[in-house]
């Protein structure tokens, strides 16, 4: 279970809003960052959430990886966002091609501030 976790909150995002507004948009660009880092989705989800009193629904993308997942929330009236990709190093340590893959999705945000973060899980001795 030893493997990656990183999370990123994301603010003043300066993107074009259809990566705040569209989930089929965004869907798509979050499935292509993850085959151009290396790793191997195999299950999706994105939903559109509906517009309220607050602005535009966000939207929630969310990527199910052979090696664990990614995850996207939008925040579109707050021009925001938070990643979460956690990779599984069960047999191989993607830890790189996890860095690579919210590289990719900092860069088509384009927040003015990023909060990151990076947790190592598990222990890679058995029975800890």
């Amino acid at each position: 279970m030893q493997g990656l976790h990183l999370t990123a909150d994301l603010h003043g995002c300066r993107c074009a809003p259809v990566w705040l507004l569209d989930a089929a948009a965004l869907g798509q660009a979050c499935v292509a960052a993850v085959h151009a880092a290396g790793l191997q989705p195999v299950g999706q989800l994105f939903h559109q959430f509906p517009a309220s009193q607050h602005g535009p629904g966000g939207v929630t993308a969310t990527v199910l990886l052979a090696e664990s997942h990614l995850c996207v929330h939008t925040w579109p009236e707050r021009a925001a966002v938070t990643l979460d990709v956690y990779v599984c190093n069960f047999g191989a340590d993607h830890s790189d091609k996890a860095r690579g893959l919210m590289d990719a999705l900092l860069a088509l945000f384009q927040p003015a501030a990023v909060h990151r973060n990076a947790l190592m899980r598990g222990n890679a001795e058995a029975g800890s």
